[in-house]
């Protein structure tokens, strides 16, 4: 097995492995969310558009360009393959892209008027890149959801940089990153943890 062979077999077994774990925590319901893994020479392993990612196969994953084309014909992407290459190309420390539709994602993102869920005084903000404390505020911008994605890239272009815990589409779900997929799931945990103490807060009247 050549070496660019074992790069995308371990990048596919990364996202089979995330798959099955957001699946069992209800974040990517029926064929909803994507998972994609950067590899070596550029190119970016990614689930195939309407596959259910609790019971992802091999085959379900394929590889696209830095701008999203599919290296082999007749393989169909996620629509949103957009939003992984804009995070690969903004942040090149990016490994893994992690995107989830969560119930708390989602009800918040619907009923917050700002521009931004703010997250203070948890101890759980410390899995964020740059936190070393619980006593801060970390944001998780909100964009309005467009099903024109290299539109909504362009909206969600100027926040890049100020994304510490990733963004969520309003209605839809949320954006994670990180340097490798392990990391990446360790801030999708920290931030559907904290997603879920917003909601209960907000429920109680807190």
């Amino acid at each position: 097995m050549s070496e660019t062979m074992t790069d995308f077999a371990r990048a596919t077994q990364d996202i089979l492995v995330a798959g099955q774990r957001m699946d069992a925590r209800g974040w990517v319901p029926a064929t909803a969310g994507n998972i994609s893994r950067r590899l070596p020479d550029g190119r970016i392993a990614i689930t195939r558009s309407g596959c259910h990612k609790g019971f992802l196969q091999a085959a379900d994953v394929i590889t696209v360009d830095e701008a999203g084309k599919p290296h082999r014909s007749g393989d169909k992407p996620s629509a949103e393959t957009l939003l992984h290459c804009q995070i690969y190309q903004q942040d090149p420390t990016a490994g893994a892209v992690l995107h989830g539709h969560s119930v708390a994602a989602t009800v918040l993102s619907m009923i917050e008027k700002g521009p931004a869920l703010h997250l203070a005084d948890y101890e759980v903000l410390k899995v964020f890149e740059g936190q070393t404390t619980h006593e801060t505020s970390v944001p998780v911008p909100l964009f309005e959801n467009d099903q024109d994605i290299a539109r909504l890239a362009q909206v969600v272009a100027p926040s890049f940089g100020s994304m510490a815990a990733g963004y969520i589409i309003r209605g839809h779900g949320v954006y994670v990153w990180g340097k490798d997929m392990p990391t990446a799931l360790a801030r999708l945990e920290g931030l559907e943890f904290l997603l879920a103490c917003l909601l209960e807060r907000r429920k109680l009247g807190l």
